[in-house]
């Protein structure tokens, strides 16, 4: 009997972690409020045992949150109004480059708290945003102005095929304007030519 609670902590641990791989993947920062709350309940529960609750009433009522946790979020996938309802949505902070006061103040956040985000992320300025947003679960959502966007692979690849255009139509040009020229210089010789050949008759 005194072993008893090391084959229940044996036990605890791999049935919590069945029900927590049940529960999804997610990391503690993209859990919405009904998974943080769920994961909280089943920590709570999975030490009931030990403190001399029964083990099948525990992992039944762990079961059951996983479970009422699931179901809904099959239901706000069905019903967007459950999603805002249950979750919420992602709060519009920034719109081209000035601050949104007005969401600022539902989600009670201080300009200072954004600005130290934006920094968080790399963003020197707020001016430099073209919209950000606090998504559901915390995080900041952002999109840069697109001339303070970093230059990616791709565009470097299709940067380097413009130049190489522009390239071909100079090389083009240039020949061209150099063939005009050649055809220039020899009707200006054959000119010269009859010119001085009239110039000698008698």
């Amino acid at each position: 009997m005194e072993l008893t609670w090391i084959w229940q902590s044996i036990l605890i641990f791999y049935v919590g972690t069945l029900i927590l791989r049940v529960g999804g993947r997610k990391s503690i920062s993209q859990m919405t409020i009904a998974q943080t709350i769920v994961m909280i309940g089943l920590g709570s529960l999975l030490i009931q045992p030990v403190a001399g609750k029964g083990l099948l009433i525990t992992f039944l009522a762990a079961f059951i949150l996983t479970l009422l946790m699931i179901i809904t979020e099959y239901m706000e996938i069905k019903a967007d109004f459950l999603e805002t309802l249950f979750t919420g949505k992602a709060v519009i902070v920034i719109e081209d480059g000035k601050p949104n006061i007005k969401n600022l103040k539902k989600i009670r956040m201080t300009i200072d708290r954004l600005e130290t985000r934006l920094r968080q992320a790399g963003i020197s300025a707020i001016e430099d945003v073209k919209y950000a947003t606090i998504e559901v679960s915390g995080q900041l959502g952002y999109e840069l102005k697109d001339n303070k966007k970093p230059l990616t692979k791709g565009d470097f690849i299709e940067l380097m095929a413009e130049i190489a255009q522009v390239k071909q139509v100079i090389e083009r040009t240039t020949k061209t304007q150099g063939n005009q020229n050649q055809k220039s210089n020899i009707f200006q010789e054959i000119n010269t030519k009859e010119f001085e050949g009239n110039n000698h008759e008698p």
